[in-house]
């Protein structure tokens, strides 16, 4: 026990003050190192923790919205062009992205704590969370969805009267946001009885 105290101590030493020890360059290249593995480490993590399969990987979001998911033009549809998880749940960006992040870590408490662990748990809060989701689309002006429909590369001859009038107009203008007209796209809408306007 005397050993390992001693040995404890000696690298103790070592850690406080390391430029007695090993010489600058040494020190310098090591810490270059040590932040190229911790980058490395971090962004595989990161991206790791952005695909469908870590999003499905939890029974809560695989067996209710993704199933709800997989029902819409957003999962199958003639172009082949499919949207998942990450695409509209996550910004690209890297600011905005960490920001979301730490957002969405209080899922993993949900997770912990049964939150929504059954069926019944999730339909009882399913309009509080997309209320959740819905405010955070709202306030940064459907960012997510704009990384894939942009107006500039819109045919409105090609979209019915009604969503061509309101995507050249309120829209466009700035009245309005993706998420103002399209809420349940890609998810079954919540009980919505008593809300203005459905």
């Amino acid at each position: 026990m005397k050993a390992l105290f001693a040995l404890l101590k000696e690298y103790w030493g070592i850690l406080c003050r390391p430029s007695v020890y090993f010489s600058l360059g040494f020190l310098t290249l090591g810490g270059f190192i040590a932040g190229i593995i911790f980058w490395g480490g971090f962004n595989t993590a990161l991206e790791m923790t952005n695909t469908e399969k870590f999003c499905v990987s939890c029974h809560e979001m695989r067996d209710n919205v993704f199933v709800e998911l997989k029902e819409t033009i957003h999962y199958t549809n003639r172009s082949g062009v499919r949207a998942s998880c990450p695409d509209c749940h996550v910004p690209h960006e890297w600011t905005h992205k960490i920001a979301r992040k730490m957002q969405a870590s209080k899922e993993v408490w949900g997770k912990i704590f049964g939150t929504i662990d059954t069926r019944d748990k999730f339909v009882a809060l399913r309009r509080e969370l997309a209320e959740h989701e819905w405010a955070r689309l709202k306030a940064n002006d459907s960012r997510e969805c704009r990384n894939c429909h942009n107006f500039e590369f819109m045919d409105f001859t090609r979209q019915s009267k009604r969503a061509a009038a309101m995507h050249s107009t309120s829209l466009a203008k700035g009245e309005a946001t993706c998420i103002d007209c399209h809420k349940g796209i890609a998810h079954k809408l919540p009980d919505m009885h008593g809300v203005k306007g459905w």
